[in-house]
C-alpha cells in the first residue's frame, strides 16, 4: 500500500476504513476528519500545519503535557524488559505491585487496594460487579440497584452507559436491569425560577434521600457520581449540594462510588475530587489522568471496609487481559514522577487554577454567556439569547456546535456539549498560555454572535 501524504489522502483513507466514536460516520466522512500529526506542551499540529491550544487535555486525559521523554522513556525501557504479562493465575509484575502501593499512598487513607482495569468504561463495568458481589457475601442480593444521575457520563460500554444517564446513549439499547437515575446539580438549566443556587443544590441533593425511600434502602446497593459532570458539560455542584449528599450517604447502608475519571489526578486543585468537596467514597474509579493518556490504563480503588468483605467471598470471577499491563503501568509510574516532582496538583490549586479562573470568568461579561464556572483546571460558558432570563435557543445544540466549529478556526480546541462549551486543559498550562487560551475563546463568543445576529437568533 502507497502511503498517504496529502490531508486529501489521508481523509480519503479514514474515510474509508475508520469507524469514529460518538460520530455520524456519513456526515463525517463528507466534511472529512483533522488530522492531527504531532503535539508538544498544549499545543496540537494538524497535517496542514495549523496550530491549536488543546483545551480539553486530549480527552480530559493528557494532564501533564505533551512530548514527555520521560513517559517514553519508560514505556520503552519496559517494552524491552517484559512487554506483557498478565496479571491472573497467581502471578504479579513489578510494575503493577509499585503503581498499586503508590495508589494507595496517593487516595485518601480508606484505600489501601486497587483493581487495574483499561480504561474508565471497563472500570464502572468493574464497579457494578464489586458492589453487587459485596452485598451477595454479606447475605443482602436483594441489594442490586445502583443509582446514579440524569446526564452522567460513566463510559460507554453497555454497563457503564447504563449508569450513565445520557438520553442519547439510551436510546440505543444499553438498559441492564437495576440502574435508576435521580436530578443532576444543574443550577443555571434546572432550577426553579428565584431558586437560589444553595436552596437548589440542597433540593437536588435529596432527591438521592427520596428515592432511597421510595424504592426501600433494603434495594439499594450504591449511589454512583462524578465530583463535577463532565461529558455532562462541567456542571459544578452548588456548594451545598456534596455536604448534603454525603450526609445521606452517611446515614443510609449504601455505597458512595466517586467516579473520578475526570476530576482526578489534580484537576480540581487536590489529587482526587472527592477530597475538593469534602466526600469518603467506598469505590474510587480512575483512568485517564493515571498516564496523562500516554498508555490506556484505569482502575478501581476499594476501600478497606469493601475490601474485608470481599476477601471473605473466595474467588471474584472478573477481570481483563490487559489488568495491570506492564508498559501501562510504568508510564503511570513516570506520570505520578512528574506530577510529583513539578508539584502539579499544588500548582493548580495556587497558581495556574486561580489565574485562569479569573480571566475565564471575564467571559461571563458577554452578551452570549449566561454563566462561567470553573473550578481547578476545568471550566465551561454557557450559551444563551438572555441572560436574565436563562433562556436557552430554539434548537438545542445547534448554537454549541457553531461555536465550537469557530473555535477550531480561531486555534483552540473546546468542546460542546448541548449550547455548552467546556475546556478542561493541561496542568502545565503557563499564564501567557492561558490568556491566550481566554483570548481565543472570547474571539470565538464574538464570532458566534455575530452569526446569530445574522439568524435573528439574537438582538
Amino acid at each position: 500500500m502507497t502511503l498517504p501524504k496529502t490531508t486529501a489522502e489521508l481523509r480519503a483513507l479514514d474515510a474509508a476504513h475508520h469507524l469514529h466514536p460518538f460520530s455520524d460516520t456519513k456526515a463525517l466522512n463528507a466534511e472529512g476528519s483533522r488530522v492531527i500529526v504531532k503535539a508538544d506542551g498544549v499545543w496540537l499540529t494538524d497535517s496542514d500545519g495549523n496550530r491549536y491550544l488543546d483545551g480539553m487535555s486530549g480527552l480530559w486525559c493528557v494532564n501533564v503535557g505533551y512530548g514527555r521523554e520521560e513517559i517514553a522513556d519508560a514505556v520503552s525501557k519496559q517494552l524491552r524488559e517484559l512487554p506483557y504479562y498478565n496479571t491472573f493465575f497467581k502471578t504479579t509484575h513489578t510494575p503493577a505491585i509499585e503503581l498499586a502501593a503508590k495508589l494507595a499512598e496517593l487516595t485518601p487513607p480508606q484505600f489501601n487496594r486497587v483493581f487495574f482495569t483499561g480504561s474508565g468504561s471497563e472500570s464502572n463495568d468493574t464497579v457494578i460487579r464489586l458492589v453487587r458481589r459485596y452485598w451477595d457475601i454479606k447475605e443482602k442480593p436483594e441489594k442490586k440497584v445502583i443509582i446514579s444521575r440524569r446526564n452522567a457520563y460513566h463510559g460507554s460500554t453497555v454497563g457503564a452507559a447504563n449508569l450513565g444517564g445520557m438520553a442519547p446513549m439510551h436510546a440505543q439499547n444499553v438498559a441492564i436491569p437495576g440502574v435508576v437515575h435521580i436530578a443532576q446539580p444543574y443550577w443555571w438549566g434546572e432550577a426553579r425560577q428565584g431558586e437560589t443556587p444553595d436552596e437548589f443544590g440542597l433540593r437536588t441533593a435529596q432527591a438521592l434521600e427520596a428515592t432511597i425511600d421510595a424504592l426501600g434502602e433494603d434495594r439499594i446497593a450504591a449511589f454512583i457520581a462524578e465530583p463535577i459532570q463532565g461529558a455532562g458539560g462541567v456542571i459544578v455542584p452548588p456548594a451545598t449540594y456534596w455536604p448534603e449528599i454525603a450526609r445521606i450517604c452517611r446515614e443510609r447502608d449504601i455505597l458512595f462510588v466517586s467516579d473520578e475519571v475526570i476530576c482526578g489526578f489534580g484537576r480540581t486543585g487536590k489529587w482526587f475530587g472527592c477530597e475538593t468537596f469534602g466526600t469518603h467514597p467506598d469505590l474510587l474509579v480512575m483512568a485517564k489522568g493515571i498516564t496523562s493518556g500516554y498508555m490506556p490504563l484505569g482502575g478501581v480503588m476499594v476501600a478497606d471496609r469493601v475490601v474485608d468483605v470481599l476477601l471473605e467471598g473466595g474467588d471474584f470471577n472478573h477481570g481483563y487481559t490487559y489488568s495491570g499491563h506492564p508498559a501501562a503501568c510504568a508510564a503511570a509510574l513516570a506520570n505520578l514522577a512528574i506530577m510529583q516532582r513539578e508539584k502539579l496538583v499544588e500548582r493548580v490549586a495556587d497558581d495556574i487554577g486561580p489565574y485562569l479562573k479569573a480571566r475565564w470568568s471575564t467571559l461571563a461579561e458577554h452578551p452570549l454567556v449566561g454563566e462561567a464556572p470553573m473550578l481547578g483546571m476545568v471550566g465551561a460558558l454557557e450559551l444563551t439569547p438572555d441572560k436574565a432570563g436563562r433562556r436557552k435557543f430554539p434548537e438545542v445544540g445547534k448554537v454549541g456546535t457553531l461555536a465550537r466549529d469557530f473555535s477550531f478556526k480561531n486555534g483552540l480546541v473546546m468542546r460542546a456539549v448541548r449550547d455548552r462549551l467546556i475546556i478542561a486543559p493541561p496542568l502545565v498550562l503557563s499564564h501567557g498560555e492561558a490568556d491566550e487560551l481566554v483570548a481565543r475563546a472570547r474571539k470565538t463568543l464574538d464570532d458566534s454572535w455575530t452569526e446569530l445576529k445574522r439568524w435573528g437568533w439574537v438582538g
